[in-house]
Parts: structure tokens; C-alpha cells; sequence
């Protein structure tokens, strides 16, 4: 679960302050899929980044699970898995597999278990072929589902998605629609932002930030009923005051 209550964030830039949120209040709920929308600049990386314990909160408040997220706490960092659009974290020197092995050590997986689990995401994202390669040479579709499966590695109850089907082809985006289902019925907390309208339609609610600021929050069937229309990609263009 994810509570942001009134939270401010502002950064200098070229020595001007510019404010990026602007009172945000969102709640994230677990076995629900919630998408992040809004233009490039909207302010969705930052949120997420916030969420993630990357970056300070300037006013407000936010809880993670329960807990304020202003604790860092070893155990809330744990919980989280995230994955920054354009941003693999990947290493060019090591495999596929010493990279899963990696991160699931880096939480504190018993060996078994990482094991496991590394065999379960070898199977979901077709890596089989490649698990003993090392990624240097990987395509950026392949590369993205090494990110992914780092990201889910640890089996979080939280996950941060930021644009994750970046470079992957119909096959690989198939699959990762696959796998965030699987964990809408694992009753985990998923919060992902993306411009594809194909897999906002997807989840369960939707939050859309213009220009920091949220112009709504709430169900898809609801912002469908409110608007008279079925046309997600209009509906959201108009919410954020943009010519069709």
C-alpha cells in the first residue's frame, strides 16, 4: 500500500526553484493495478523516485505499507522493486544469471529460494538462451526483461514501474502484462506509468499528473462512466487540456 498525503517536491534548476509536485495526495492499493499518466515533465518519474526513497519530500507525507516513508528502513527498501524507464542498471561484464543472483543475494535471499525464483522469471521471459550470456551485446528488448526480472527477483509486496515495456517487442510485452496480472492476484501493491493506452486499460485505477498537479484519481470504469466515452486515449487528452 502506498499514502502520499500534500506532498511537495521542487528542484533548482539553472538557479530557479521549480516546483515538480504540488500538493499530491494518492493512495496505491494492493491486488490493484494503478497507472501513472500524464504527459513527459508531468512530474511521474519524480513521484515514483519519491516513492522509492530516492528523493526527499519537501512537504507532506508518505507511507509505505503502513510505515513513513521518511525511515528508510532496510526492511521497507526490501519491499520495494523498482525500474526506472531508459535506466536498466545493468552490468555489460556479467550473465543474465550472475545478475539475478546478484540482486537476490544483494536482499538477502536464501540460496534456495533465489534458486527458485530465478528459474521461475528464466521460464516467464523466455531467457532460457541466453541465461549464461553476458548482457553487453543484448538488444534493448532483451536487456529490459534482464531489468525486469531484477526488479521482481526478491518478490517485493511493492512494485515501481517506470515505462517497462520500453524496447520490448509484442512477445515480451505480452509477457510482462502476464507477469504484473500474476501479481494483481498476488494481491501486491503495482504502480506503473506509461504512455500505451493498451496497457493503462489494463489496470484497476488510474492517476493522471499534469504538470504536477493530479487532474484525477480513481477508477477506470468510473473516469469511463464520468466522461460517456470508452475512448481512454480522448479522455485522457482532454483531461490534460491537449488538441486531439
Amino acid at each position: 500500500m502506498i499514502d502520499a498525503v500534500n506532498v511537495k517536491k521542487s528542484f533548482i534548476n539553472k538557479k530557479a526553484e521549480h516546483e515538480v509536485l504540488k500538493n499530491i495526495t494518492i493512495h496505491v492499493q494492493p491486488g490493484k493495478l494503478t497507472a501513472l499518466v500524464g504527459k513527459n515533465g508531468a512530474g511521474k518519474t519524480t513521484l515514483l523516485r519519491i516513492i522509492a526513497g530516492l528523493h526527499d519530500i519537501d512537504e507532506g507525507e508518505l507511507f509505505i505499507g503502513g510505515e513513513p516513508q521518511s525511515t528508510k528502513t532496510l526492511s521497507q527498501r526490501k519491499n520495494i522493486g523498482v525500474l526506472f524507464g531508459g535506466d536498466t542498471g545493468l552490468y555489460n561484464r556479467l550473465t543474465v544469471r550472475e545478475h539475478l543472483e546478484y540482486y537476490g543475494f544483494l536482499y538477502g535471499l536464501d540460496e534456495l529460494i533465489l534458486k527458485k525464483r530465478i528459474s521461475l522469471l528464466e521460464k516467464d521471459f523466455q531467457m532460457g538462451s541466453y541465461m549464461n550470456r553476458r548482457v553487453k551485446h543484448f538488444s534493448k528488448g532483451m536487456k529490459q526483461k534482464v531489468a525486469i526480472s531484477k526488479t521482481m527477483v526478491h518478490d517485493p509486496d511493492i512494485y515501481l514501474f517506470d515505462e517497462p515495456t520500453t524496447g520490448l517487442d509484442i512477445i515480451g510485452s505480452n509477457m510482462f502484462r502476464e507477469k504484473v496480472l500474476d501479481l494483481k492476484e498476488k494481491n501486491k501493491t503495482v504502480l506503473f506509468s506509461s504512455h500505451n493506452m493498451e496497457e493503462v486499460a489494463l489496470c484497476d485505477d488510474i492517476i493522471i499528473l499534469h504538470e504536477g498537479t493530479i487532474h484525477y484519481e480513481g477508477t477506470l470504469n468510473t473516469l469511463y462512466k464520468e466522461n460517456n466515452d470508452w475512448n481512454l486515449n480522448k479522455i485522457v487528452m482532454n483531461l490534460i487540456n491537449e488538441e486531439l
